[in-house]
């Protein structure tokens, strides 16, 4: 039936294992050929190959017309590529689960957040069917993927409380959804990092190389420093990052904020109301004149109805901007930041959500201090609308003349 010896068949099988697509069918087809007599079935028998294989290799060595492999589309895809409606109904139920929400008023109260009892707060909260659901391994891999991952607990420093805190939480919860729920009404959350020093400094990060990157010995003073302000539209989830070159002052994050509107309000003509969640910071808070001050010009300039609402003190964590700063840091911690134009550009290519940041640049010169006279601020105190209760952690402004 062949000419081929046991040898000859174990080389022969050996060869084609290490060949793959069009050059391992031309490989089955040329032997198929030279020592079955042409025949797929005696392929089939004899080495083991499959006929069909065989048959679409000996098509190509006739017409000479070789095959596209779609090797990509082979293979069972993720869960959340064949479902992307599940991924995001998870994403909602966990994220109330983690630090956005101080009160936990989520699914999971009182529960720990695994992959059985996301399963079942699927069925529960999100109308899923338990046949349609996959097994809780497969959950709980998809909760890893989705960066929901088991850590241990961490020990924290005691946190620290003032009287209101509840009813200020409370505030910033109502004020939140009452946005969430208008179609004019546009939430951000702003706030700003720690200065960056420019230069050859060790951020204390890994990177995979064949030596390790050398940073300077000492950390000396820098000769340039950059401030990241970071506005995040939190529906949305687009991010911005504005660099100062200068100091962080009430002037400059205004000017951050006047800078990223110019750059988005063309797609947000509907908007009439933008509500900015903001820790209490010395530059932006509400008892800062020159903040206040520029706000309301803000306000003005731009015709918006603008809803200042803060997060109590020592919980600005909670802030969503909070978190994009971890992101951004555990992403080019392992570099040199030796230049502005590559914090530039690493800032680039940071991911928040699946989505690449919008970076700018602010080169301006900030005084300190600047502060509106005591008589000069009366006027302006009168165009605040500040909470009855809570008139440090709640003002609205409306815009004059528009």
């Amino acid at each position: 039936m062949h000419d081929l010896s046991e040898q000859q068949m174990v080389t022969i099988k050996d060869a084609a294992q290490k060949l793959t697509g069009a050059k391992r069918r031309a490989f089955q087809a040329r032997v198929t050929l030279d020592y079955l007599h042409g025949s797929a079935r005696r392929a089939e028998t004899v080495l083991g190959w499959a006929r069909r294989t065989v048959i679409l290799g000996l098509h190509e060595l006739r017409t000479g017309i070789t095959c596209v492999d779609h090797t990509s589309a082979r293979g069972n895809r993720k869960t959340e590529e064949k479902r992307p409606q599940l991924a995001e109904d998870m994403r909602s139920l966990a994220e109330p689960h983690s630090q956005v929400d101080p009160k936990f008023q989520s699914p999971f109260q009182y529960t720990r957040m695994t992959a059985k009892a996301m399963r079942q707060a699927l069925i529960a909260k999100k109308s899923w069917q338990d046949g349609q659901l996959p097994c809780e391994n497969t959950i709980g891999n998809l909760l890893n993927r989705l960066g929901y991952r088991l850590r241990r607990v961490q020990k924290a420093k005691p946190l620290k409380r003032v009287r209101a805190t509840e009813a200020i939480f409370d505030n910033v919860h109502r004020e939140n959804q009452a946005s969430d729920a208008r179609e004019d009404s546009l939430r951000i959350s702003m706030d700003t990092k720690a200065k960056l020093n420019v230069g050859a400094f060790s951020r204390g990060g890994k990177a995979r190389g064949g030596e390790a990157t050398q940073a300077w010995d000492h950390d000396m003073r820098p000769k340039e420093k950059l401030v990241p302000l970071g506005i995040l539209e939190v529906l949305g989830g687009l991010l911005t990052i504005i660099f100062g070159t200068s100091r962080e002052t009430s002037d400059f994050l205004v000017d951050g904020l006047q800078q990223w509107w110019n750059l988005n309000k063309k797609q947000y003509r509907h908007i009439r109301q933008l509500v900015i969640d903001l820790d209490n910071g010395p530059q932006n808070a509400s008892s800062r004149t020159q903040f206040m001050k520029r706000m309301v010009e803000f306000a003005d300039r731009n015709a918006l109805e603008i809803v200042l609402v803060y997060y109590p003190p020592y919980h600005s964590k909670y802030n969503p901007i909070e978190r994009c700063w971890g992101i951004l840091e555990e992403h080019w911690n392992g570099t040199l930041l030796d230049t502005v134009d590559t914090i530039l550009q690493w800032a680039r290519t940071m991911t928040w959500k699946a989505v690449r940041p919008m970076v700018q640049l602010l080169d301006k010169a900030y005084d300190h201090g600047v502060r509106v006279a005591k008589k000069a601020f009366q006027k302006i105190e009168e165009l605040l609308e500040r909470h009855v209760s809570l008139p440090k952690y709640f003002i609205r402004i409306q815009p004059q003349g528009g």
